[in-house]
């Protein structure tokens, strides 16, 4: 197999919708991807929180095969070498772009 082709094989990634366990600027970290827009937010965690060995073992599979690093909206893939823009919050969210859209308080619901 030529480089170009190993090259293409390996950075061939396809997100369906979900999340998954990643380590982000060298911490653990919740990652939320989406199939049209890729890596879309991450949030911090602590191993501690999660007590199950499956979950162990989750975290364990998953951080060997997501390493990034976040930095002025852009996640860089340490493994795959690709660098990839942050979608904005209103192309995830087109309902908030809305500004005349009323949303009711709990009492009214």
């Amino acid at each position: 197999m030529q480089r170009r082709e190993k090259t293409e094989k390996k950075n061939n990634i396809k997100y369906n919708d979900g999340w998954s366990f990643a380590v982000v600027n060298g911490r653990l970290a919740e990652i939320n991807f989406a199939k049209d827009f890729g890596v879309w937010s991450h949030a911090y965690v602590e191993r501690s929180s999660f007590k199950t060995k499956k979950e162990q073992k989750m975290i364990d599979a998953d951080i060997k095969k997501y390493i990034f690093s976040y930095r002025k909206g852009y996640y860089y893939d340490k493994i795959r070498n690709i660098k990839s823009k942050a979608p904005s919050i209103n192309k995830m969210f087109p309902g908030l772009k809305n500004k005349n859209r009323k949303f009711l308080s709990l009492s009214k619901l």
